[in-house]
């Protein structure tokens, strides 16, 4: 009996089976500097594998732009004491956020403040 078969087969079921943990880089943003935006929540979406924020923010000529901000898990949120209705569409925030490398309109969220200035105090990373 040979002994090699039997036990590839069972390495490679459990190798098979296994979870994969893995993340991604944020090597697509600008993480050596912040940058402050302003404006109005449009959509959040509470979704895997990251929560995503929309924001109507104002451009240089004052004209509306529509901006997705990346956010961590949901999980990691709900540890950090956020909820899917912590922050909602109309709500007036500020964001403190790694912008994306190539110019668009997006970036990693950081801090988020309300317009009342209170601080929404867990970093979603």
């Amino acid at each position: 009996m040979n002994l090699k078969s039997p036990m590839t087969l069972v390495a490679a079921s459990i190798i098979g089976t296994a979870p994969v943990l893995a993340h991604h880089s944020h090597a697509n943003y600008i993480t050596e500097e912040f940058a402050h935006l302003s404006g109005t929540v449009t959509e959040v979406a509470w979704t895997n594998p990251h929560v995503w924020l929309y924001m109507e923010i104002a451009d240089d000529d004052g004209r509306p732009q529509l901006w997705s901000i990346e956010g961590g898990s949901p999980a990691a949120l709900m540890r950090g004491g956020w909820r899917p209705d912590s922050l909602k569409p109309g709500d007036e925030v500020s964001v403190r956020c790694h912008l994306v490398r190539d110019g668009s309109a997006g970036c990693l969220m950081g801090f988020v403040t309300s317009v009342n200035g209170t601080a929404m105090d867990k970093e979603f990373d």
